[in-house]
């Protein structure tokens, strides 16, 4: 089976993602300008791209049957590690604000991030409910009332609708709620079912049966949509997440143009590093942000002094973790499991765990 090299860099691309999101949060303490708001940009594809790769990998190795147990398999790998991290980081919120006198119920702050998943692990819901669907389209052949070409469209208007309605009447759920309803993301859902079914069609130089898909692939079309998002973030009028309209077409345009180009691309060692751990730096990055800001309430650290210990510490330490935990038995199911990268070129059925 071919070597699909263009989701290692795809992996690669939204673990830095999902970490330099978080740490412009961080920078946004200290400083506030355009500049940070310009690096925002490519910043806010993370989550939609470990979405896509989920649902196109498991597309293209087991098609439309699903292997007995796949979805127990999931529930295991992806809803423990969304507990214990949860734990984790309620308690720390909690013993910090405790520790500053702030008033906060020990029990109101387990709902918050547990029931309400108000921490980044949000992601892992979403993730959660469509493997679900994942297994309910292929088992229940929901393609033929489903096709994924129509319904890329239908999902992105969808999901336009529901981040500009939700944002301009301020619907604020608890927790994060609002960002783990499936309808700000089912695009992303049936953009994977499409690229996989027009996987061969999409290379390079092949004359594609989807010409439609062949031009939202162009460069020309992806430049002019990020120069208006520049225009736009020099004037103000964006804000900065994966839950914004604007993302949906960016996104769209960006895995079109990726998995069309990058192909021939062989995926380097340290890409092949960061996918190895992709899942525990995810999951664990702010705990070490959280731990330099904690050692800077004792020593003043300059700006970029401050700024290199969140990368090396953030990126080290979730690495560590990651490697420690998946060497004890049951340690890759409570804290995340790595991939299973081999350094010789990785093919399609070693991906997928």
């Amino acid at each position: 089976m071919r070597q699909i090299e263009e989701i290692y860099w795809l992996r690669f691309y939204g673990c830095l993602a999902v970490f330099f999101f978080h740490f412009l949060d961080r920078m946004n303490v200290h400083l506030d300008n355009v500049y940070l708001d310009l690096a925002r940009i490519p910043t806010v594809l993370g989550t939609p791209i470990f979405i896509f790769i989920s649902i196109f990998l498991f597309s293209m190795r087991y098609g439309n049957r699903p292997p007995s147990g796949f979805l127990f398999k999931r529930l295991q790998y992806v809803m423990v590690p969304y507990f214990v991290y949860g734990l984790i980081y309620s308690m720390t919120k909690y013993i910090n604000l405790r520790r500053e006198g702030e008033p906060v119920g020990l029990i109101e702050n387990l709902t918050e991030y547990l029931v309400f998943a108000g921490w980044h692990g949000y992601f892992l819901i979403i993730a959660m409910q469509f493997y679900a669907f994942y297994w309910l389209y292929c088992r229940y052949r929901l393609e033929r009332w489903l096709p994924p070409g129509p319904w890329l469209v239908i999902g992105s208007l969808i999901g336009i609708a529901y981040w500009g309605l939700t944002r301009f009447f301020g619907i604020e759920p608890p927790g994060y709620l609002l960002w783990i309803a499936p309808l700000g993301w089912i695009y992303l859902f049936f953009l994977a079912m499409l690229v996989v079914r027009h996987y061969p069609q999409l290379a390079p130089g092949r004359r594609s049966e989807v010409p439609w898909l062949k031009w939202l692939s162009r460069p020309e079309l992806l430049l002019a949509y990020i120069a208006m998002i520049v225009l736009f973030t020099l004037q103000g009028w964006l804000e900065y997440s994966s839950k914004e309209t604007w993302v949906i077409p960016l996104f769209i345009l960006c895995t079109l143009f990726a998995v069309t180009r990058l192909r021939n691309f062989h995926a380097t060692p340290l890409v092949k590093t960061v996918n190895r751990y992709s899942f525990g730096i995810y999951l664990a990055h702010p705990m070490f942000f959280a731990i330099v800001d904690f050692a800077g309430e004792f020593v003043h650290f300059p700006l970029p002094v401050y700024a290199l210990l969140l990368i090396v510490v953030g990126m080290a330490g979730s690495i560590a973790l990651n490697r420690v935990a998946n060497d004890i038995p049951w340690g890759g199911m409570l804290f995340g499991k790595t991939l299973h990268v081999p350094r010789e070129q990785q093919t399609l059925t070693t991906q997928v765990r």
